[in-house]
């Protein structure tokens, strides 16, 4: 058996819709990279949490935060969408950042071996602290 990336045995997990402003540029590594500091500096990274939704059919990567009352989009030139709720596996990455993102793909790999996947929502990344990962893998009910 191979060796998992994961930090614990995945879980199952029902969240909500949820109200982000959001920033999409394709599903490659030097879109993300560029993507990323310019998102955080038009939202600021104090008191947010911070996703990201990967579209692998429109291969596309979307860096997202949840709406704050006093966030004005259009004045940012952000959009507004909804991260998708429903059920997910979740499973999670636990280290420093340089360690631990390149094992995300790798990480998303696992969670998906043999188990079925809801096509209709992308896969999620939750950044719920520095050096802590969560990954969502759409599930159906």
């Amino acid at each position: 058996m191979a060796t998992s990336v994961l930090h614990a045995p995945p879980t199952r997990v029902h969240r909500e819709d949820l109200a982000v402003l959001e920033q999409t540029a394709a599903d490659e590594l030097p879109a993300i990279q560029q993507l990323w500091p310019a998102f955080e500096r038009l939202v600021g990274l104090r008191g947010r949490k911070m996703y990201t939704r990967i579209d692998e059919r429109a291969g596309t990567y979307t860096v997202c935060t949840p709406v704050k009352p006093e966030d004005r989009p259009d004045q940012l030139g952000l959009r507004t969408g909804i991260l998708a709720g429903g059920w997910y596996l979740r499973g999670s990455l636990v280290g420093e950042p340089d360690r631990t993102y390149p094992h995300i793909g790798d990480g998303m790999a696992e969670l998906k071996a043999g188990r079925p996947v809801d096509e209709s929502r992308p896969l999620v990344e939750f950044y719920r602290r520095h050096g802590h990962i969560e990954l969502w893998l759409p599930i159906r009910p």
